[in-house]
């Protein structure tokens, strides 16, 4: 498709337009627009549980109509954040990759590896391990002295070695473009999900040449740059030339 683009589907019921609250889902209407304008520019689509959740049943159940209208040629991710002990991770799991048809589920590592197994022994499923992040509070744990390096590097060369390449992405947020170099080095293979490109101040440009592989390893999240370009009416419209944008812009690099 010429795009490493993800767009993240972070929906809040605040900010929708005021006349989609006439509709009995009003978030799955919503997502269905900008799915429907979106999906020729991107590859992937990225569902925020805690948009769903914070509505209760409500919202679980426009999140699984939202994941089930997501047409199969795009990867359906659950940024979902889980990570517990073993059994509790095998309910998460069987909860997004049986119970709801998502491809991917981002995961804490901070339990170690048991907590992280049971998303792994899905086959044709991805776990995405959370790596090095965009938010300020990286710098109190991630970006610590840990050893011989930072502590996100040795999630990073430990959480490697659960998985293979073909079965596990790590996070890496956008905004620590400057660490995108060293991230690579020590995950050559591996793809990322890179969140915080767009209202976050990610720069997709640097991104793309520091961080490409030669399966070109990125999905490039944007939210909600994507999903509230317009806020009137036209919203799908905007929705479709922002991504759009985007999609561009990838091309130059894969050429």
């Amino acid at each position: 498709m010429g795009s490493y683009l993800c767009v993240g589907l972070d929906t809040d019921r605040e900010k929708l337009p005021r006349y989609l609250l006439s509709f009995a889902d009003p978030v799955f209407e919503f997502n269905r627009r900008i799915i429907d304008a979106t999906k020729d520019h991107c590859v992937a689509y990225k569902i925020n549980t805690a948009f769903y959740e914070s509505s209760g049943a409500k919202g679980w159940e426009a999140m699984e109509r939202t994941v089930n209208y997501i047409p199969a040629t795009h990867f359906r991710i659950a940024d979902a954040k889980r990570g517990d002990i073993g059994n509790t991770s095998a309910q998460y799991a069987r909860a997004f990759f049986e119970t709801m048809a998502f491809d991917a589920i981002t995961v804490a590592p901070y339990m170690g590896e048991d907590s992280v197994r049971p998303f792994l022994e899905y086959k044709d499923k991805w776990t995405i391990v959370l790596g090095l992040t965009s938010n300020p509070g990286a710098k109190d744990f991630e970006l610590q002295q840990a050893g011989d390096g930072l502590l996100f590097e040795k999630v990073l060369r430990t959480a490697a070695g659960w998985g293979t390449p073909d079965n596990l992405m790590f996070v890496i947020g956008a905004t620590q473009a400057e660490a995108f170099e060293r991230v690579r080095r020590l995950t050559p293979d591996h793809f990322y999900l890179v969140p915080g490109v767009g209202a976050q101040g990610g720069n997709l440009e640097e991104i793309s040449r520091k961080a490409m592989n030669k399966d070109v390893g990125l999905l490039v999240n944007a939210s909600r740059a994507v999903i509230y370009a317009s806020g009137g009416e036209d919203f799908a419209e905007a929705a479709t030339r922002a991504a759009a944008g985007y999609h561009r812009g990838m091309q130059h690099f894969l050429r």
